[in-house]
């Protein structure tokens, strides 16, 4: 039995990770319309959404758009002393500019994502990173290009039709750079906020807090939605999914083949993050497995095609903060699966 297997009380029944897929397809989805595609009633999703939701189990954020925010982004990798992996996640993952924290499989490396100005880039990496007796050594890469991001990846538990079914119609976006956040006003910020929090507040919720009427809110979601900054990323762990092993993978592509690389994982089904950065690796991957054993599938059938000069396997041991949000340890008992629940 691989040792990394999903524990079966800790996992989400086949209706719940059904409706975290239909979160990922269109996160501010209503019940009723979740309901209608899967053929549940609109009482049994309402039921079962805000139990996941209220439970911490599932969480539904706003994400940056992944051309804006993941280009100029800092992956690190920082190496700790024995013991002390857990107490440097949980500082870096107080900041708000560091929105995903993980501990790595042996305890004395965590990874993090940043996303900064030079002036707390440069006081967190030349200042207060080397001054902690902890931290033994700092690699970091830029990133370069993102050909996929965790907002685009879907766990795989609706049909196409179903997933095309809940999808938002496209809409009308403006060329790339031509919107800048500097122009955003008091209110697009505060709503921007408020969503940051909890994407699927209804527009009512968000005029009652924001005290403006309900039809400006409306105008006003729908010109962000334009400008690509409603996309939202549901947080879950994923072994409450069945997906009891997270890596990172370091690769080493040829130039030549580094675009066709990167697209083909940026693809794949259980890849949630990919990258092309600076540094001895020149494109990271984020994949999903079952267990070590589909890894290590994944390694040969998947990248060996490729062509991947060198891969370096970094597991994940936990996930402390995934799109700005901390996740809550699986084992409690709000995890754990009800019986012939309707």
């Amino acid at each position: 039995m691989d040792v990394a297997a999903a524990d079966p009380d800790t996992v989400l029944d086949t209706l719940d990770r059904r409706l975290v897929c239909a979160l990922q397809v269109n996160g501010r989805a209503g019940a009723g319309r979740i309901a209608e595609v899967l053929g549940v009633s609109p009482r049994t999703v309402t039921r079962r959404l805000v139990r996941l939701q209220q439970t911490g189990l599932v969480r539904v954020v706003r994400m940056p758009d992944v051309e804006d925010a993941a280009v100029g982004a800092l992956l690190l990798r920082i190496r700790v002393l024995r013991g002390k992996g857990e107490a440097v996640a949980r500082a870096l993952a107080e900041r708000p500019d560091v929105p995903f924290v993980d501990v790595m499989l042996g305890g004395q490396e965590v990874g993090a994502v940043m996303l900064a100005g030079a002036g707390a880039r440069d006081r967190l990496l030349h200042g207060q990173l080397p001054a902690t007796a902890a931290v033994t050594e700092t690699t970091v890469h830029a990133v370069l290009h993102a050909f996929a991001d965790a907002g685009q990846w879907r766990s795989g538990h609706l049909e196409e039709a179903e997933a095309a079914a809940l999808a938002e119609p496209p809409v009308a976006r403006p060329a790339f750079g031509s919107v800048s956040l500097d122009a955003l006003d008091k209110l697009d910020r505060d709503l921007l906020a408020r969503l940051g929090e909890d994407a699927r507040q209804s527009h009512a919720m968000l005029a009652a807090a924001a005290g403006t009427p309900e039809s400006t809110v409306r105008r006003r979601l729908h010109r962000l939605d334009g400008a690509g900054l409603l996309r939202t990323h549901v947080t879950v762990d994923p072994r409450l999914l069945g997906l009891a092993v997270d890596a990172n993978l370091w690769l080493d592509v040829p130039p030549g083949r580094l675009a066709a690389v990167g697209a083909a994982l940026g693809r794949h089904p259980q890849v949630h993050g990919v990258f092309a950065t600076s540094g001895p690796a020149n494109l990271m991957a984020a994949v999903f497995c079952p267990d070590h054993g589909g890894l290590y599938r994944f390694v040969t059938d998947t990248l060996g095609p490729l062509g991947v000069g060198r891969a370096e396997t970094a597991i994940v041991a936990r996930a402390v903060k995934r799109a700005g949000v901390p996740l809550r340890p699986p084992g409690a008992e709000a995890l754990r699966p009800r019986a012939a629940r309707p």
